[in-house]
């Protein structure tokens, strides 16, 4: 069946209004002018059509952690997300007892083979343990540990395709076999919760290292002893210029002067905007939990963000894809770099043929309006409404 996409504003290289777009098969079939024949007519009525959101770092929402146990608080949590323009995303675990880790991914993989109006879950991003102390931020620091070959090698093994990330902290010992271990297998290592300094994050991009995990937060900056000063993952970052970063764009984590500025280092192609949501996204403000209901850090949500109950560090954002693409507009970037980064690049980091307008990649599209107010969704070439249902 054919479906044809009229009166939408295509967020492309540049918005394209006076086209349309054909799907086949659950691909794009062709942008053009030409008429060309369809079984079904789907008008836009004016809104923006872009590419479906891929979020690479979530931990959760709607109520639901994806360490809770379980398949369905996995597909509850990917399906409030769903309602607001994510159409991949990569279940985010956080640093705990190795039995719960274990458990969270195989809970994921099965998730991965649930069929349905759910975003597409393309595998698990285990955010630790093997982290600093220093910077564990919301990280229960019960849990962070150097890494140790036989545990990680049974959870690679036990996880084989189903872990797609693991982010870790460079500078502890062993992590170098740590990221090759990855590597090897098709993972991608990504620097994160880390006291590295340039030496640390170049030996790992040196490694196959690409990836930074949320840029500015839990992470080593520039630091001087005596009179001497050593980058931190913060500017080795910028300084490495195929190192993609992480940005939580939810305009609490990082005000919109540090987002432009990010921009204006990095561009479009190396960022991509990560929700880094827990339970709380979707919900209303007040007491929550950061990880497992069982063994979770208590954390408070008040407007747009959720704390740690003394307010000395945030606990992941109740952000959704959407604001944070609304963030950067708002901020001064245009459309098209906002969705590219929202899209594009984290298809790419991902190895998707998703995130572009054209031809032949997989046709999962977003809706919304002037304001980044998602309207509805196409899921594989199936236009879902907001409540995740068939029209």
């Amino acid at each position: 069946m054919i479906t044809k996409i009229i009166g939408a504003a295509l967020v492309m290289d540049e918005i394209v209004r006076d086209s349309a777009l054909y799907i086949e098969d659950g691909k794009i079939l062709a942008v053009t002018k030409d008429k060309r024949p369809y079984d079904r007519l789907l008008d836009a009525q004016g809104c923006y059509l872009s590419p479906g959101f891929i979020d690479i770092h979530t931990h959760g929402g709607g109520g639901c952690d994806f360490m809770d146990g379980g398949a369905a608080p996995i597909l509850e949590g990917c399906r409030m997300h769903l309602r607001h323009g994510t159409t991949s995303i990569l279940p985010t675990t956080l640093a705990s007892a190795i039995p719960a880790l274990k458990r969270s991914i195989l809970d994921i993989g099965e998730a991965m083979k649930v069929k349905g109006d759910y975003p597409h879950i393309i595998g698990a991003h285990l955010e630790g343990p093997y982290f600093s102390q220093n910077q564990s931020g919301a990280q229960d620091p019960r849990y962070i540990k150097e890494p140790e070959p036989k545990e990680y090698e049974e959870i690679l093994e036990m996880g084989e395709g189903i872990i797609k990330r693991w982010s870790y902290a460079p500078e502890l010992s062993g992590a170098g076999d740590f990221s090759e271990a990855l590597v090897r297998r098709g993972i991608i290592p990504s620097v994160a919760h880390s006291d590295a300094v340039y030496a640390d994050v170049k030996a790992a991009y040196d490694k196959g290292c690409r990836l930074v995990t949320h840029l500015y937060s839990g992470m080593s900056t520039i630091t001087r002893k005596g009179g001497f000063r050593s980058l931190g993952v913060v500017e080795s970052a910028f300084l490495l210029d195929d190192m993609v970063v992480e940005t939580i764009a939810d305009g609490m984590h990082l005000p919109p002067e540090l987002l432009l500025m990010i921009y204006k280092i990095k561009g479009p192609d190396h960022i991509c905007l990560v929700t880094d949501s827990m339970r709380g996204a979707g919900m209303p403000d007040g007491p929550s939990i950061l990880g497992r209901k069982e063994d979770g850090m208590a954390c408070v949500i008040e407007k747009g963000v959720a704390f740690l109950p003394d307010h000395s560090a945030f606990a992941g954002s109740v952000a959704t894809t959407d604001r944070l693409v609304r963030t950067f507009v708002k901020a001064g970037v245009g459309l098209c770099d906002a969705v590219k980064m929202a899209s594009t690049t984290p298809a790419r980091v991902l190895g998707l043929k998703k995130g572009r307008i054209e031809p032949d990649f997989d046709a999962d599209l977003v809706l919304f309006d002037d304001e980044i107010n998602v309207k509805g969704v196409i899921l594989d070439g199936r236009y879902l409404d907001l409540a995740g249902t068939t029209l």
